[in-house]
């Protein structure tokens, strides 16, 4: 399985839902990191279940060891390992789908491919995979902090349903998206955002939405100019966590009802530094970042697990129904903020670990001007 992710900071990811642990192993991680098992857990706790009614009540502490890779609170340049725990399991309410596939769900599709899945849980496809995830993105953000430090990610629930939070990605701060159990910007959209998600879940039914992200303070010239663009690299990113179905960077899908001269951001000099009038593109030209905000939108469709009736396919290969049972989130999106945010870490960590790398002087500034007079 392709559980790995990353470049210069590589991670790999592992544990199923209902197994002994999840985890992440952490390759690429420079040395001397100032790094406890506490820096992790601030995010974890974030994306933890339980932390609210309106997400599942599986009550997980997640709370995390540091295996490898440090000592005495400082990373070594070795192996990062990090394991949480998986303690509160009741794989008994998922009995009926060891024999029945459940919609929309991956179980169909991976008993095609491996010829067995882990039924318990959803196995790898579960959520709870993404714990790895997030404790490799905070030690990517502690690394950021060295490449660049004046670097921000900032997350929130743009809109649920037809309910549209009005946010402005220049100015929002983590505190306003923390001060609600719905991580929206919007104050107003707090209450009806919440209601919305408790309504549908009385029902037994679920709900999607989308997460925008802004990235303030990006160094320019981050990604590389073809196959690894920074918004190519974004989207796999975001594509590849669960009940994700769409990506958009800058004025994405709304962009094509415009023409060039709308759309195209205009340069300016401002303190001396390149930028531009609008930010249409979202941060990024020609795969690079251009030094103004990332911008994106991440897709999160309805959950596929859903407590009523439901037609699907047992695997006899028989038509039959399924009633969704165990504790599941009626609507992802306040626990998929700090993923997002994760996901965006670790996607800027390889970047700035590789432009280090690749774009690091080989000569003295002294003979520069010479070679660019070759050139």
């Amino acid at each position: 399985m392709a559980s790995s992710f990353g470049h210069s900071f590589r991670i790999t990811t592992y544990g199923e839902s209902h197994g002994g642990a999840v985890g992440v192993i952490i390759d690429g991680c420079p040395p001397q990191v100032p790094l406890t098992e506490e820096d992790v857990q601030v995010d974890l706790d974030r994306r933890r279940p339980g932390q609210s009614d309106i997400v599942t009540p599986r009550k997980e502490e997640d709370t995390c060891q540091i295996l490898s890779g440090t000592f005495n609170g400082i990373t070594l340049g070795t192996p990062i390992s990090i394991m949480v725990k998986n303690k509160d399991q009741r794989s008994g309410s998922y009995d009926e789908m060891r024999t029945k596939y459940r919609p929309s769900h991956a179980d169909y599709t991976y008993d095609a491919k491996y010829g067995l899945r882990a039924w318990a849980g959803g196995g790898r496809a579960s959520a709870r995979e993404t714990i790895g995830r997030v404790a490799a993105a905070a030690v990517a953000k502690k690394v950021l902090n060295y490449l660049a430090p004046n670097l921000e990610i900032v997350s929130y629930v743009k809109s649920i349903q037809d309910l549209v939070a009005d946010v402005d990605s220049e100015t929002v701060q983590f505190e306003d998206i923390e001060s609600n159990i719905v991580r929206t910007g919007d104050p107003k959209m707090v209450e009806p955002m919440i209601e919305r998600i408790k309504e549908v879940r009385s029902k037994g039914d679920s709900i999607g939405g989308v997460v925008e992200c802004v990235v303030r303070g990006v160094p320019t010239g981050l990604g590389e100019p073809v196959f690894d663009k920074i918004d190519a690299d974004l989207a796999k990113a975001m594509l590849s966590l669960p009940a994700t179905k769409g990506f958009e960077i800058g004025s994405g899908f709304e962009g094509t009802k415009m023409s060039g001269s709308e759309h195209n951001d205009h340069f300016k000099m401002k303190d001396g530094s390149v930028r531009t009038l609008t930010n249409r593109s979202g941060g990024t030209q020609g795969g690079l970042t251009n030094g103004e905000n990332l911008v994106f939108r991440v897709a999160f469709k309805p959950t596929a697990t859903i407590m009523t009736e439901q037609p699907t396919v047992s695997t006899d290969k028989e038509d039959t129904e399924l009633k969704g049972r165990g504790r599941h989130d009626a609507c992802v999106l306040p626990r998929a903020v700090p993923i997002v945010e994760a996901m965006a870490a670790l996607v800027l960590v390889d970047h700035a670990l590789r432009q280090r790398g690749q774009n690091a002087p080989l000569l003295p500034d002294s003979l520069l001007p010479s070679i660019h007079d070759v050139l």
